[in-house]
């Protein structure tokens, strides 16, 4: 059994991921660290983790620990998943993995010198709604794709909520504006060439509020739009000459309604609709990073694709800035 350490109490692995790293098939939770070891023992307790320590330190000093989950504050994951692949332990962390592409770089060094698995945790690409449409374009299915539309959004104005807190990484597109981006890379295997985008950015909080972005792939375009303070929706839509491909939870599976993958024909007469009820992404993520640490051939979310994410997320941001196109 793979041995799991987290650093930290964040939300997302209480609620999400904890729970689903213990119900995996080949791993188990045994030591949870925060500043605070009330929390830490608190959390443990919750789910009958057997260690709780004081610090991310002595966490990652444990010989009962293979291998670390990281959920701290977007500015802390390179500190600390450089610190864990330096004292042996194969690392699994929280999108996003940095707020630039190239602070990536001295990870991968880390990685390789320790002989290490390191992922950043894009939990979507092992849901296998996510799949089906990669095979899906991959055959053929809608022809020729010609444009891939997405939309990521909730409502926040919380302050105290990280995602609010510039300093530590918030905004949208770090938070949710990675998603359409990797999915759309994926599905599709291929990277994006050019980009148009406008920002807006909260005048209190000084985090983006708001994203429109237009991506030119060579082959086909993507459009899609992400905002912390919009009324909560999700779709992906892959559109080609022969038909297209929808996505009506294509992120949050379960929380924006039932994850269903609907391919309608070019007549707009014929749709078949894939189902992917009581699928558990976190969990098939965890069994799968397991594998590959023992040696399996599973696909797994490697350092360079997250580098190629974020330099598309870094010419978004460029490309706010003027008018045009911004190279990637």
């Amino acid at each position: 059994m793979f041995r799991w350490g987290i650093l930290s109490t964040a939300r997302i692995g209480r609620d999400y991921v904890i729970p689903q790293l213990q119900d995996s098939e080949n791993g188990v939770v045994t030591a949870i660290a925060s500043r605070d070891h009330a929390r830490a023992r608190a959390l443990a307790d919750r789910f009958g983790v057997p260690l709780a320590h004081s610090s991310y330190e002595e966490l990652l000093a444990s010989e009962e620990v293979d291998g670390v989950y990281i959920p701290l504050p977007t500015s802390q994951h390179i500190e600390w998943a450089i610190k864990a692949a330096q004292a042996g332990k194969h690392v699994l962390v929280e999108k996003p993995i940095s707020l630039h592409a190239n602070e990536i770089a001295p990870l991968i060094a880390a990685r390789d010198a320790a002989n290490v698995l390191v992922c950043e945790a894009f939990m979507v690409t092992y849901h296998p709604q996510w799949l089906k449409v990669r095979s899906l374009i991959a055959e053929g299915a809608i022809g020729r794709l010609r444009h891939v539309q997405g939309a990521f959004s909730y409502f926040n104005t919380d302050p105290s909520n990280m995602r609010n807190n510039a300093s530590l990484g918030g905004g949208g597109l770090p938070d949710i504006g990675v998603y359409p981006t990797v999915a759309t890379r994926f599905s599709t295997g291929k990277e994006p060439l050019r980009v148009q985008s406008t920002v807006e950015m909260d005048p209190d909080f000084g985090t983006d509020r708001y994203a429109s972005v237009k991506a030119d792939f060579g082959e086909f375009e993507m459009s899609f739009y992400c905002s912390t303070q919009m009324a909560a929706r999700q779709n992906m839509v892959f559109h080609g000459d022969d038909g297209f491909i929808e996505l009506s939870t294509p992120f949050n599976s379960g929380e924006y309604g039932h994850p269903t993958v609907i391919l309608e024909n070019r007549g707009h007469d014929q749709a078949t609709t894939f189902r992917f009820g009581g699928v558990r992404q976190y969990r098939l993520q965890a069994e799968a990073f397991a594998r590959k640490v023992s040696g399996s051939e599973d696909e797994v979310f490697s350092l360079e694709q997250s580098v190629l994410n974020q330099k598309f997320i870094d010419a978004v941001y460029r490309a706010a800035k003027h008018d045009g196109w911004e190279a990637v």
